[in-house]
């Protein structure tokens, strides 16, 4: 007979290491026996057996199996040596990555909505850090040439900054006259971004989808779409910039979060065996599959929430600190982004929710072919 079983794997690709997590089985359930195999893990316990099969691109080195620790609440925590291998599978599709000399479709990404159909770009450039113009005046002995000036597309170019592209249109027909300088949406009302000059416009990453025209419209639910967005940008400024803290805020400056990347090399499997009465265990990850043995790319972060006055002193000292690196989208993508967080916290084993003060989101071995068995004749003992 199967037994109900859940299990968290995230493992780490640089440091083919691994963080196994067998959950605690129904009340009556121990002893519990797991045997870890280089490809699969199998869970004994008085309700039955259940085999679970990793996915193909990744091993597990039973032989390294150790730190075995029962957390209550949790089950069983061990960690090991796993090798994850490069997967085509894993790539993300809601990566936006536009090239020079292509028709491209801007479209809402709330309700597809068509905001630039078949507009060919003939430059796709990446802008500068926002504070560029500072770095100019130190670097320069004479007078700044770029003094109150500002960067801006001509026809055909698409410039690409840390959270939003600024193209070039000489008619707004998305823009509400009664939005100010805000680009909304002329369906849902969804705002896409902000009028920058008579000519040039912002448009948010996290609102807009940008396509080959010679492709339809992908409905891609909001909450994977920013999750994917955001973790992919989270990791390009950590390596391009070398910074891993970043402050997230609104369009009016607002502070919403205080963000701290841990990682961005993380593949995380989960496997249970009924997901109507097991709770999964999500971080921050770049697409949400089905498959209850996927393997999914992750970005792991730590935060702490700034709204309804929280945390104030330490975003007052983020603000000050020139190693953190402020991130601007829409209030309520910041809203939006907040509330991803806050549930994946929530589903994440009780002992990995937190580190210190903040909240968490989420030499090589050959393989070898033989099994380790774990058996806790009571929880006592499992737990010393």
């Amino acid at each position: 007979m199967a037994a109900e079983v859940r299990a968290f794997l995230e493992v780490r690709r640089r440091l083919q290491s691994a963080l196994l997590v067998v959950g605690e089985p129904k009340e009556g359930g121990l002893p519990l026996d797991v045997s870890v195999r280089w490809s699969s893990l199998q869970v004994r316990s008085p309700e039955g057996c259940t085999d679970v099969q990793l996915p193909a691109e990744v091993r597990l080195a039973p032989s390294t199996c150790g730190g075995l620790q029962y957390v209550p609440g949790d089950g069983l925590h061990l960690r090991l040596q796993a090798c994850a291998e490069p997967c085509p599978k894993l790539i993300s599709v809601f990566n936006q990555s536009p090239q020079a000399q292509e028709h491209y479709t801007f479209y809402c990404q709330s309700c597809g909505d068509v905001i630039i159909r078949d507009r060919r770009l003939l430059r796709v450039l990446p802008l500068p850090s926002a504070n560029w113009a500072s770095l100019v005046e130190e670097w320069c002995c004479h007078p700044d040439p770029f003094a109150q000036k500002s960067l801006h597309p001509g026809h055909g170019d698409c410039f690409v900054g840390d959270t939003f592209y600024l193209v070039n249109l000489r008619s707004q027909p998305c823009q509400d006259p009664k939005a100010n300088t805000k680009v909304i949406c002329k369906r849902c009302k969804v705002t896409l971004g902000e009028t920058m000059s008579p000519e040039t416009t912002k448009f948010y990453m996290t609102e807009i989808i940008i396509q080959p025209s010679e492709r339809s419209f992908p409905v891609i639910p909001r909450s994977e779409f920013v999750q994917s967005i955001v973790g992919q940008r989270l990791g390009e400024l950590a390596s391009a910039r070398s910074t891993f803290r970043f402050l997230i805020q609104g369009q009016d400056g607002r502070v919403f979060i205080l963000l701290w990347l841990l990682n961005s090399d993380s593949l995380v499997i989960e496997a249970l065996r009924s997901s109507r009465s097991v709770t999964k265990f999500p971080l921050l990850e770049e697409t949400w599959r089905t498959d209850s043995t996927s393997a999914r790319n992750a970005v792991k972060v730590l935060y702490q929430p700034c709204t309804k006055s929280r945390n104030e002193k330490l975003a007052r000292e983020w603000e000050s600190d020139i190693s953190v690196h402020t991130v601007t989208l829409p209030s309520a993508s910041c809203l939006e982004l907040l509330l991803i967080l806050s549930r994946s916290t929530a589903t994440l084993p009780v002992s990995l929710r937190r580190m210190n003060s903040f909240q968490t989101e989420g030499e090589p071995q050959r393989p070898a072919v033989c099994s380790v068995g774990i058996r806790c004749k009571e929880r006592t003992r499992a737990a010393e």
